[in-house]
């Protein structure tokens, strides 16, 4: 929850500084962007230093558990970059949604064996409460990138062709 906390607050802080005119950094889905880059750098860097807190939550079916921990970390790291560099944002927004799809089986695996995990708390609805919170991201990430304009953007088009009507 960390990671969806963090995300949030870093979001909500850079939309505050743009507001204040401190920062000009193109908006709520720029807002979103470094939001989502700050939670993905902090995971990332986890993820590198202490791997072992991931090791419990890989499922059976995925091989080479210690690996492929380190090799998400390392994906956490390439997303947040090319999230803030313009020219990737969009093919970076795009391999992140399907990061994040791969991920899932590992937080539903979490949540069916109501593993501890150090550093997370040992309730298990704690886990149950995580899971919602996947297709979330995922949006953010696809409209951050400006890759759907759901659903902001059909409402922005419906009110502009209502405003024309009239």
């Amino acid at each position: 929850m960390f990671f969806f906390a963090l995300v949030g607050m870093v979001a909500l802080a850079v939309a505050g500084l743009e507001k204040l005119g401190i920062l000009e950094l193109g908006g709520s889905r720029s807002a979103m962007r470094w939001g989502l880059a700050a939670g993905l750098t902090f995971a990332g860097v986890d993820h590198l230093v202490t791997p072992e807190r991931y090791l419990a939550m890989m499922p059976d079916f995925v091989p080479m558990h210690f690996e492929i921990v380190l090799f998400t970390g390392l994906c956490e790291l390439a997303g947040a970059l090319g999230l803030v560099v313009p020219q990737l944002t969009r093919v970076a927004g795009f391999m992140l949604a399907l990061y994040f799809v791969c991920v899932f089986p590992a937080n539903i695996k979490n949540a069916l064996d109501g593993l501890g995990v150090a550093g997370l708390p040992d309730a298990g609805w704690y886990y149950w409460l995580r899971l919602p919170f996947q297709p979330l991201i995922i949006w953010w990430t696809l409209y951050a990138a400006r890759l759907i304009d759901w659903p902001v953007g059909k409402r922005a088009s419906r009110a502009k062709s209502l405003i024309r009507a009239r």
